[in-house]
């Protein structure tokens, strides 16, 4: 930091301390040039006095300033002060207005303030998420805050060996963030205890409702200490999510940066009506041509479902343009490797499901396109959120056709948001006729099992099954050397004395 300068009004500087004067007038430039100079500094210090005038641990200072953290966000002003003085708080807020700062920043501060050994498999503090992309985010934003701190940081979620997991949290860990069903298979291996957990944080309440986690939610609220703060975010608040946040917090301060369900400020949202068919060659032109003119530099588009997106990648390969495709089908290697490619660039278009794109965190999304409307509307905001991030502008674009209108009147009376009409291109019919066909389906793609054992697990066949009976049956055998499938084996046939010859012989016990 900037020594005691930084506890001191900007009016003082200059005059009461050390620092030269010279180094906020800038004599050597022209006063054209120094006045941004000036308002930069004012503006910089203001900021980073409202961390210091917290009092905030040192080292969390450092790494503000490391991150280049210098101006605060509403919910970071309202909710962090509340959550130094230890109360429980009820968060809504748009996703992108920096949450995870909001209940990290106070977290680690009190952890560190109050150091203690680790205990052996337990954490104290607990964040749940929805998705293993937004866990390791959350994880990753802890590590950069806490970096100068000694605490420990875990994450955990499905998709990886539950072995490897177990046995990182077996001397225990200050900060565990997880997902709902992975926490709870490690609990019931014994891997883990919820009995030192000191902060609770329960982020995307609402995503977790849309994902039916709420009999894993419940399991967690019993094991949970009664002494304990709790944190509750989501960016909407109906009914439901008011219910399931009883459950967890006790007298809250309740923070709300923005009236429920509002889409962001700098997102211009249009919508464009459109047969079903016509969908994927309006999809590809208008990305094929945004990519040439460099007005789109990073894309999502979201579909409805898994293979939805596989198909939408399939055609936009065929026409030469460069996507991924990240949903729950996909192996975890598969989509951290998706998700990482989209974050440098290296592919311009991401295919997403809605559950998946949760933890897509990644700065310079210019464009969200709505291939399909979410018949969800508080989806929608979460769709459109991942563009016009830190302060940045953004462009919805919402393909309609005639059986979603429906969704989108429920989308605008959420939102309070009429979109705007959008015309199709200028000859689009022709130029949808001569796009290419998409490709067969690679053999990887139709089976989706391929490289998931878990999933290659065969269901036992009914009550006479015997116990463990999950392996092949006789039909299934594998293939022989040359590929072909091996003959059925054939039993000699009963002879005539092996036929009736136990007959009368089972008696019937009363």
């Amino acid at each position: 930091m900037h020594g005691p300068a930084t506890k001191l009004p900007f009016s003082r500087l200059g005059r009461n301390t050390r620092t030269p004067r010279a180094f906020f007038r800038a004599p050597s430039l022209p006063e054209p040039c120094a006045r941004p100079l000036r308002l930069r500094l004012r503006k910089y210090f203001d900021s980073m006095s409202f961390f210091t005038d917290l009092g905030l641990a040192e080292p969390l200072l450092r790494a503000l300033e490391a991150k280049g953290y210098n101006d605060p966000t509403p919910i970071q002003r309202q909710a962090i002060p509340a959550l130094l003085k230890g109360r429980d708080l009820l968060g809504v807020a748009q996703t992108g207005t920096g949450k995870t700062a909001a209940f990290a920043l106070p977290s680690l501060h009190r952890l560190a303030a109050d150091p203690k050994p680790l205990q052996r498999a337990a954490c104290r503090m607990l964040v749940l998420s929805p998705t293993r992309e937004l866990a390791a985010q959350i994880a990753d934003n802890m590590i950069a805050y806490g970096k100068y701190l000694k605490l420990h940081v875990e994450c955990v979620f499905g998709g990886m060996p539950v072995g490897k997991q177990a046995r990182r949290l077996a001397q225990g860990t200050d900060i565990l963030v997880a997902t709902p069903g992975r926490l709870l298979d490690l609990i019931d291996q014994r891997a883990l205890t919820l009995r030192h957990v000191e902060i609770f944080v329960l982020d995307e309440a609402d995503q977790m409702m849309d994902l039916g986690f709420i009999q894993p939610l419940t399991r967690v609220a019993a094991m949970l200490p009664k002494d304990r703060q709790s944190l509750f975010f989501s960016a909407t608040m109906p009914q439901a999510i008011a219910d399931l946040g009883r459950r967890f917090i006790n007298d809250p301060v309740k923070v709300m940066v923005a009236p429920q369900a509002t889409t962001a400020e700098r997102v211009v949202q249009y919508v464009t009506y459109v047969n079903q068919s016509e969908k994927q060659a309006l999809l590809t032109l208008s990305l094929r041509a945004g990519l040439a003119d460099k007005s789109i530099d990073r894309s999502l588009v979201f579909t409805r479902t898994k293979h939805g997106a596989d198909r939408v990648v399939r055609h936009l390969a065929a026409a030469g343009v460069n996507a991924a495709a990240i949903h729950g089908n996909k192996t975890q290697a598969q989509r951290t490797r998706a998700l990482e490619s989209f974050r440098q660039g290296a592919v311009p278009i991401l295919v997403a499901t809605d559950i998946a794109a949760r933890g897509i965190d990644v700065s310079g999304v210019s464009h969200v396109f709505n291939y399909e409307i979410p018949n969800v509307p508080e989806q929608y905001v979460h769709r459109i959120g991942r563009t016009a991030r830190a302060g940045a502008d953004g462009i919805a674009l919402s393909f309609v056709a005639p059986d979603e209108r429906a969704y989108l009147r429920d989308i605008e009376r959420l939102t309070g948001i009429k979109l705007v009409p959008q015309p199709l291109p200028q000859d689009f019919l022709k130029n949808a006729a001569s796009l290419p066909a998409a490709k067969a389906v690679p053999a990887e793609d139709r089976d989706d099992r391929r490289g998931r054992p878990e999933l290659h697990r065969r269901p036992q066949r009914g009550a006479g099954a015997k116990p463990g009976g999950n392996g092949p049956r006789r039909d299934d055998r594998p293939a022989g050397v040359d590929g072909e499938a091996r003959p059925k084996r054939r039993f000699n046939p009963r002879g005539p004395k092996s036929v009736g010859q136990h007959a009368g012989k089972v008696r019937r016990v009363v």
